[in-house]
């Protein structure tokens, strides 16, 4: 069936920058993702609304981030973790591959932070692969019991024998949380010894925050893009993986 091709990347809410310096990266987001020329994006930190931004910064999109990032073909998914005072923010995925189901559960592990699974069946020719789009919590313990509540949600709502693709911003240091999943038979490319696959911070990478595990289908390849442009985008760097179907 060949090759699946997942992108994951915290767009930052398509915005760079503070106070006077602050600008709007989300057209470039857009021309960025394209490139990336992957069948399933998940993306992170996606602003559906901003009340004060969109009136502060020239040329905010008059469509939510997820249908403005969404190149042509693609069919773009998405559901708010976050309400804050202005707006709201959250997961989205965008695929070439026909949406079959979507759902959402609320992962929020204490009342500071607002996170959310996003899971979407697309199917991939004949097979419907399920996606998973998650961005975990600061907090390690935090951390640990968002896998767990996703790993339940998986044994509940999919299939034992179909196909799962798990990506995000995992927040996971060091990659601690790996163990966990493989467990429960998801894999990803892991690096080789001297193989640098870092995605944070995006200005000088020195660790990988972002992941895309799989379950059913095996890893083929891995890659981060670099370079000023990138890092001008967002404090994230995209990862692109590779699974034979």
């Amino acid at each position: 069936m060949g090759t699946l091709r997942v992108a994951t990347y915290n767009i930052h809410k398509g915005v760079q920058g503070l106070g006077l310096a602050r600008r709007l990266e989300i057209h470039n987001i857009g021309h960025a993702i394209e490139q990336l020329d992957a069948d399933l994006i998940c993306l992170q930190e996606v602003r559906k609304m901003h009340r004060r931004l969109q009136h502060q910064l020239p040329r905010w999109p008059d469509q939510p981030q997820h249908e403005f990032l969404a190149p042509e073909g693609y069919e773009a998914v998405y559901e708010t973790n976050a309400i804050t005072r202005h707006g709201e923010h959250g997961n989205a995925l965008l695929t070439r591959w026909p949406v079959l189901d979507r759902g959402h559960e609320d992962m929020s592990d204490h009342r500071f932070e607002q996170r959310g699974l996003l899971h979407v069946v697309v199917q991939v020719r004949r097979t419907p692969v399920h996606v998973i789009v998650l961005h975990l919590g600061l907090i390690a313990g935090s951390r640990a019991r968002q896998v767990e509540q996703a790993l339940r949600y998986i044994e509940r709502e999919v299939p034992a024998r179909e196909r799962v693709v798990v990506a995000g911003d995992f927040n996971d240091w060091g990659a601690k949380l790996r163990p966990a999943l493989e467990q429960a038979g998801f894999r990803d490319y892991a690096s080789q010894p001297g193989q640098r696959v870092f995605t944070y911070p995006s200005r000088l990478p020195i660790t990988q925050l972002d992941f895309v595990y799989a379950r059913g289908m095996k890893p083929r390849a891995v890659e981060v893009p670099q370079g000023r442009i990138w890092w001008r985008m967002s404090d994230h760097l995209p990862l692109i993986a590779e699974f034979q179907m």
